[in-house]
């Protein structure tokens, strides 16, 4: 039986709101770091959460946890840099649970920082495939469903679909990384544009430092075989801080003074996606604590 205290365990900040009961909610890149604590809000407010990633294990844990407070959970494994798996977890969410309410894209992250002129081809190529292709794909992917849906759906909903930018879009030595997320950007506020007559939200969160994440995988996780650059002393630059350490690009001293914790940054995505946020699309909310962005 589920308990408010078992709820609780798992994301605190919930505070007894069910807002996903009957509904299911396809998470993408739910083992770890934003996506496991992703799949544990929605679980405690009631989501059956279909758990998308790459690595079985780190799924099948999460999937565990969803189960100890009583709620519904499925794995799907697939590698969502291709078009095939990402229909292929769309396809497993509908044969198994009949719907998808939600779809949350969270698959990507930094691997090399380093001037852009140092950055091989090989790893501009790998870094776009990692942080822009499965957003691309999950949302094609996703589309035709959420149509069907609108179509039988009394309310004319579809369902909703939430992507992840980041604040590296004005940040340094991540410039593959930053075009990417813009790209995700421009998929979320360009579909929008296309899916609001079928019921559909598209929206974007963009997290910036933030802290507390769980993270077992190395970020080059996958990515072994890539060559690591080396960047000349003197061609390096520096993240400019402040006497009190805080990134003098961006200042955090000028917001709340301190990183985001994770639970912070999933209270945006659970917000975006339930329907607390039903005539909100096309934006892209920033959780930066103050940080201006994108510029």
């Amino acid at each position: 039986m589920t308990t408010e205290s078992t709820r609780k365990a798992l994301d605190p900040l919930a505070r007894g709101a069910r807002r996903f009961e009957n509904k299911v909610c396809v998470v993408a890149g739910a083992g770890q770091g934003i996506g496991l604590a992703t799949v544990r809000r929605l679980a405690t407010e009631g989501a059956t959460v279909v758990i998308g990633d790459w690595v079985e294990d780190l799924a099948r844990k999460a999937k565990a946890e969803v189960e100890s407070i009583g709620e519904k959970a499925s794995v799907h494994i697939g590698d969502y840099r291709t078009f095939e798996a990402c229909q292929g977890l769309m396809e497993h969410a509908q044969g198994e649970w009949g719907r998808i309410d939600s779809l949350i894209v969270i698959v990507g992250g930094t691997v090399w920082s380093v001037p852009y002129q140092y950055n091989t081809p090989e790893q501009i190529v790998e870094t776009v495939h990692k942080n822009l292709w499965p957003t691309m794909w999950c949302v094609r992917a996703v589309l035709p469903i959420m149509i069907e849906q609108h179509k039988r759906s009394p309310d004319g909903v579809g369902g909703n679909i939430v992507t992840i930018a980041s604040h590296a879009l004005v940040g340094l030595n991540r410039v593959p990384y930053a075009t990417s997320k813009g790209g995700v950007i421009g998929v979320t506020t360009s579909v929008c544009k296309e899916v609001g007559r079928y019921g559909i939200r598209i929206n974007c969160v963009a997290p910036s430092l933030n802290q507390g994440k769980e993270q077992w995988l190395p970020r080059d996780y996958g990515f072994e075989h890539v060559v690591k650059t080396e960047v000349p002393p003197e061609a390096a630059i520096q993240q400019p801080v402040d006497e009190a350490g805080n990134r003098e690009e961006r200042p955090l001293s000028l917001g709340l003074n301190r990183p985001a914790n994770v639970q912070e940054i999933v209270a945006a995505i659970a917000f975006m996606a339930s329907d607390d946020a039903g005539y909100i699309s096309g934006q892209v909310l920033s959780v930066g604590g103050g940080e201006t962005f994108p510029f």
